[in-house]
C-alpha cells in the first residue's frame, strides 16, 4: 500500500500575540476554522487551538483503534464515546504538551470488565497518534463499560 498524506493549511494575520488565523483542510471537512493565541492560553472565545485539534485527532484515532480491538476480540462495540484532554504546560520558556488523557464510555454487550480493560490498553498501544507521541507525552487511557 502506498503512503497516505493528509493536508491542511493555516493563514495567520497579524502578530502572534494579537493576530488570529484560520485553518482549512484539503478534504473540506475543516473550513475556515478560526484559531487564536488567547484561546490557547485558556480564554475560550469560539476559536480553536493546536491542542484542541490534537485532542480531537487523538479521540478519533483512539475510538477507531478501540473499536477495531474490540471487534477482533469478538466483542464489537455498539457505541463508543471518547473524551480526550490535552494538557499544555504553560510554564514560560518551557511550554509543552505534558499529558493526554483518553476516557472511553463504551457500550459493549459481550465484553466483561477485564476484557474491556485489556482492550483499552491494547487500543492505546495501537493508536497511531499515541504511538507518534509516546516517549514525549504522558498518555493515559481509562474507561467505563456499560
Amino acid at each position: 500500500m502506498a503512503d497516505v498524506t493528509q493536508r491542511a493549511s493555516v493563514v495567520w494575520e497579524g502578530t502572534i500575540a494579537r493576530g488570529a488565523g484560520r485553518l482549512d483542510s484539503a478534504s473540506g471537512a475543516l473550513e475556515a476554522l478560526p484559531l487564536d493565541l488567547p484561546t490557547r492560553l485558556g480564554e475560550a472565545s469560539g476559536k480553536t487551538t493546536p491542542e484542541e485539534l490534537l485532542a480531537s485527532a487523538h479521540a478519533a484515532c483512539f475510538a477507531i483503534s478501540l473499536g477495531s480491538v474490540l471487534a477482533r476480540a469478538g466483542t464489537p462495540p455498539e457505541r463508543l464515546e471518547i473524551h480526550a484532554a490535552v494538557t499544555l504546560d504553560a510554564t514560560e520558556g518551557n511550554r509543552r504538551i505534558s499529558q493526554i488523557s483518553l476516557e472511553a464510555d463504551a457500550t459493549v454487550p459481550d465484553a466483561d470488565e477485564q476484557s474491556f480493560n485489556v482492550a483499552l490498553a491494547d487500543a492505546e498501544r495501537r493508536c497511531l497518534i499515541s504511538r507518534s507521541l509516546r516517549g514525549n507525552v504522558e498518555i493515559t487511557a481509562s474507561g467505563t463499560l456499560r
